[in-house]
């Protein structure tokens, strides 16, 4: 099977790519893989760091008022066309996969000029732009959230596949989370992310939370603050507390994610669809604090599904404050019986299988059966 994938700006359109090449290179042996993605997008710096060989095309988004970069939008479209056109020549894919981002645009676009059966894979439970326009010409949506099927009318088939990073995570070993951070496995750990960035606003309700962190000393809080926070999270939390609480670790970056998310009880976080999914997979709870800086505010509308389910507790912004989370908090760990209805709620939405159920649309699209 030769599978072209692209998918880029964001690890939230990267990783669950990569998760779709991890899946497909396991169950079809002998799979070989391309990612196109774009010169400036995130995915240039991860993606050769795996073993998927990475070509790149020029390709910026649409502003969304009038103005003559859009022009300029076009014209880069255009000639990312011709040249995904030529790279798909070249490569001679089976399948070509889209996981979001503009530069999905142009190769996925080439790819169904060409006749190439092709995927999109939507994580948001509101489309992006991007996907919208592809959804007519593909052979097969995929989507994150059950019942975001109406988002594209114009789509040939639909499926309901769960986000693939979830497939991930739930085959991640939990003692190894415990063991990295330190803490022995009958851990009540409460894991508190921001983003790989960082995220102002859960830091600052950190640092004024962490002198209620006492009241709780049966629980391990453990954030990760995003590089750039990591200082001065941890000048500000002393200057508050004196010294840093016995129960909380600040942590700048976690490498292993989903082993450590394998061993959590509680999570607080961003409602980024991939992170939704890597919880879900493993019946996490969780605090959301959707970020009100994202295009059509999805992950508001994100955070909303998971909360409708009974499987988070919503804080918006202007809501959130170290008093407000910390009560969140308490209510949650200090209540088996409503834990466990929310990990069971959480459950429930998760697709562990994910990236499997896009690898049978492979299969099914490329007429290659069964191995």
């Amino acid at each position: 099977m030769r599978v072209v994938l692209s998918g880029g700006g964001t690890g939230g359109h990267i990783y669950p790519a990569l998760a779709i090449a991890s899946r497909c290179a396991e169950e079809i042996p002998g799979s070989e893989f391309l990612y196109i993605g774009g010169e400036r997008g995130l995915e240039s710096s991860l993606v050769p760091k795996t073993e998927i060989p990475f070509k790149a095309i020029d390709i910026t988004g649409f502003r969304r008022k009038l103005s003559f970069e859009n022009m300029k939008t076009v014209m880069r479209f255009l000639k990312g066309v011709r040249k995904s056109k030529q790279m798909l020549r070249e490569f001679k894919p089976d399948v070509v996969i889209g996981t979001g981002g503009y530069v999905c645009g142009p190769v996925v676009y080439a790819a169904a000029k060409l006749g190439i059966p092709s995927i999109i894979h939507e994580q948001n439970a509101v489309p992006g732009l991007t996907n919208r326009f592809l959804s007519k010409y593909v052979s097969t949506v995929a989507v994150s959230f059950e019942g975001s099927e109406t988002a594209f009318p114009g789509a040939r088939n639909i499926i309901y596949t769960g986000n693939p990073r979830a497939t991930t995570v739930f085959e991640a070993d939990k003692n190894k989370g415990f063991e990295s951070l330190g803490l022995p496995p009958s851990s009540s750990i409460v894991l508190v992310v921001g983003g790989s960035r960082g995220a102002k606003a859960i830091n600052d309700a950190m640092v004024d939370m962490a002198p209620y962190l006492k009241e709780l000393d049966h629980l391990s809080f453990v954030y990760v603050t995003g590089d750039n926070y990591y200082a001065p999270t941890m000048e500000a939390i002393q200057a508050k507390t004196g010294a840093l609480p016995r129960n909380l670790q600040v942590l700048p970056y976690v490498h292993n994610m989903p082993e450590v998310l394998a061993s959590t009880s509680l999570i607080v976080n961003r409602a980024g669809a991939s992170f939704l999914a890597e919880m879900t997979a493993l019946g996490i709870p969780s605090i959301l604090i959707p970020s009100p800086n994202v295009t059509n505010n999805h992950q508001e509308k994100n955070a909303r599904t998971l909360e409708q389910a009974g499987a988070a507790r919503v804080i918006l912004e202007p809501e959130l404050s170290g008093k407000a989370l910390f009560t969140a908090v308490q209510e949650i760990m200090s209540n088996k019986v409503r834990h466990e209805s929310m990990s069971k709620s959480s459950r429930k939405l998760g697709k562990p299988d994910s990236a499997h159920l896009i690898v049978e649309e492979i299969r099914r699209l490329t007429g290659s059966g069964r191995s």
